[in-house]
């Protein structure tokens, strides 16, 4: 006797579906970037993405899985920007990293930019358990990793002290952009970064 047929009922259908995976994470990464990771509930995400909060449960089993989804989005995306830089410039070390501190500069310096993601969260959880604070983790890792390879194209001296001081240069753009007007944080970040280069060289 063939099994009988079960009916699966639209809401069920509705959980399961990528797109409601997609659709929360976009409402909860706004929102968290906007307001802080903190001060967003589990309701506010599912009423502002219109969704069961049962929906929200079966594609992320926690509040802090969900954070830890937001920030391995902005993750992928700050170094898919990053790739495409770098693919740009070849074997060009110093055009490379003025390109870099160029749009990352533009990011700094734009109207409602509110820092980095990584740095915001890690901030909100002192935890370093937390599963936000690990993908943050490496993605300030990672940061170094790459400059100190380019620092190593360069000829710096020191490489690994170079990187580390690129890398401090970087972060501390996404924690000063109330000092930038969107004219003076890409000067301000070549300038910078190339005086840290001409040092590391001599």
């Amino acid at each position: 006797m063939p099994p009988a047929h079960r009916n699966t009922a639209p809401d069920e259908k509705a959980q399961t579906n990528p797109e409601v995976r997609l659709r929360v994470l976009e409402t909860a990464s706004e929102l968290f970037y906007r307001l802080g990771v903190r001060a967003v509930g589990v309701d506010m995400i599912v009423a502002e993405a219109g969704v069961a909060k049962t929906s929200l449960y079966r594609h992320f089993r926690t509040k802090d899985d969900l954070i830890a989804a937001f920030l391995q989005r902005e993750d992928e995306d700050f170094w898919r920007v990053w790739d495409e830089v770098a693919q740009s410039h070849g074997d060009n070390a110093e055009a490379e990293l003025e390109a870099h501190m160029s749009w990352i500069g533009d990011r700094a310096g734009r109207p409602g930019y509110r820092g980095c993601p990584q740095i915001n969260v890690a901030a909100e959880f002192p935890d370093p358990a937390h599963p936000a604070r690990a993908v943050a983790r490496t993605h300030k890792e990672e940061l170094r990793r790459r400059l100190t390879a380019i620092a190593e194209r360069l000829g710096a001296s020191r490489p690994q002290e170079l990187g580390l001081q690129l890398a401090v240069l970087v972060n501390g753009a996404f924690v000063s952009t109330t000092l930038f007007s969107p004219e003076n944080a890409v000067p301000t970040l070549l300038a910078m970064s190339r005086s840290l280069v001409t040092t590391a060289r001599i």
